[in-house]
């Protein structure tokens, strides 16, 4: 069995939900279909998820919010009378204004649970789409199914280990189609969680691995994945075969393919992920596995991503100071704030973190507890920084790819205020201004793929 998962691109308009389907009955093991909200129609148009964003932003602001709200009924109104599918309409009506007119007690889960109508829609419409065209169908409730979310400390969605059990119980039969809501579950108390903005692949992966799925297919509106952002450089090297720790490394340093926590749930159950074109089926794509079989290039992918926050922290014989580093990482844990990296040396410790986490007032809190607590001598802030990444596994058995890199950089005038090689040595890492993110991408693409 395969379980399948599209992305909002693949779902935007009547025309992609067909394509969709003929897709998923062109290959009977096909029985597991997770779908994503509509995506953009055009280049300048609106998700809908961000449409129903803005109509919990109006609702809790005491605005007017049906107008943002009839722009997404309307939109689902055009797609089911395109597909002749009328008929569903009242339901997803029903169910979209149910959530949005219910009563507010907790901002953060109202704002969830109204995302969450996009993909809730988007699967009835699929599932009504197969029945009319003459193939048994069913639209699955994450909560009649038993996908539990929960918030972390973080405030992320996660899921609970319960959930594979439940999940493990949906296919009931071999003739029919299940088609399933991505993004989103609900916690114990029957509410409504979502993950993070691309969550779909995280709920394809967690069904694959419920299932036991001898593939997880995920489509999207790209052949393969690239070593590099395709709006960077142009014809970019195309990967067919990458290992999940190497999807991981680049996913978290800005690849948008599969959303970086998707990994885990097949990971560990060794399922292969494949990522497909759902505008050209035929192309074979990108596969996700435990081990590779070859290698088309030194370097797998080269990736940037902005957004993160350096604060050094000094004070001198830190290194004789038993327990210094782990007060740091306590202080942070105990304010909230998740450590990316740790660079260090004698007398000093560089913590990097997410700047959404660490925002001015967070700071203040944690500068002055570590002035404090610990007695550093000095504390330094820099709120521009980008981390870039260079990864293939085939790195650790050549030699010169670092000094290459940093070579290459230099000669850009590029300057480089962290450079770190993962312990794994398929990794090496550096931190440079925000500013010259993608262009320091770039400068590493020509240096390591010659083009």
């Amino acid at each position: 069995m395969k379980v399948t998962k599209f992305g909002g691109s693949s779902l935007a308009n009547a025309f992609q939900i067909q394509k969709v389907c003929d897709i998923v009955l062109s290959d009977p093991d096909r029985r597991v279909v997770v779908v994503s909200a509509p995506g953009k129609r055009t280049k300048d148009d609106t998700k809908v998820t961000d449409l129903l964003i803005d109509v919990a932003k109006a609702r809790i602001a005491g605005g007017d919010y049906k107008k943002p709200l009839g722009i997404v009924l309307e939109r689902f109104r055009e797609i089911a009378e395109e597909l002749d599918i009328v008929d569903v309409l009242p339901s997803i009506e029903e169910a979209i204004t149910k959530v949005v007119e219910a009563t507010i007690t907790d901002t953060v889960l109202y704002t969830d649970s109204v995302k969450a109508m996009g993909e809730d829609s988007s699967a009835r419409v699929v599932a009504a789409y197969l029945n009319s065209t003459g193939h048994k169908a069913v639209y699955c409730n994450p909560k009649e199914a038993g996908l539990l979310i929960e918030h972390n400390d973080a405030g992320k969605g996660v899921v609970l280990d319960e959930s594979y059990d439940h999940l493990s119980k949906l296919v009931k039969d071999n003739e029919t189609l299940y088609i399933f809501p991505g993004f989103y579950g609900y916690n114990k108390a029957g509410q409504i969680i979502t993950f993070s903005r691309g969550g779909s692949d995280i709920t394809g992966s967690i069904l694959a691995g419920a299932l036991c799925a001898e593939v997880y297919e995920n489509w999207t509106d790209v052949d393969n994945v690239y070593a590099v952002n395709p709006s960077l450089v142009s014809n970019p090297f195309p990967i067919r075969e990458i290992t999940y720790d190497e999807m991981r490394e680049l996913a978290y340093a800005g690849f948008t393919v599969l959303h970086e926590d998707a990994l885990f749930p097949v990971y560990v159950r060794g399922i292969p992920v494949n990522i497909k074109n759902t505008n050209n089926p035929k192309a074979k794509g990108t596969w996700i596995v435990s081990k590779r079989t070859h290698y088309d290039s030194l370097i797998t992918g080269i990736a940037g991503e902005k957004g993160f926050v350096t604060i050094t922290i000094n004070k001198y014989l830190m290194n004789q100071q038993v327990g210094f580093l782990f007060n740091v990482m306590r202080i942070f844990m105990e304010e909230g704030v998740s450590i990316e990296h740790i660079p260090s040396g004698i007398d000093t410790v560089t913590v990097i973190v997410r700047k959404k986490y660490f925002t001015p007032e967070v700071q203040e809190v944690i500068c002055n507890r570590i002035l404090k607590e610990l007695g550093a001598t000095d504390i330094k802030v820099e709120r521009d920084l980008a981390i870039v990444m260079i990864v293939g596994e085939a790195m650790a058995n050549s030699v010169g790819i670092m000094a290459r890199a940093a070579s290459a950089l230099s000669n850009a005038g590029i300057n480089l205020r962290i450079v770190n090689q993962g312990a794994s040595e398929i990794s090496m890492m550096f931190g440079v201004a925000e500013s010259y993110c993608s262009y320091a991408v770039k400068v590493l693409y020509k240096e390591l793929f010659r083009y």
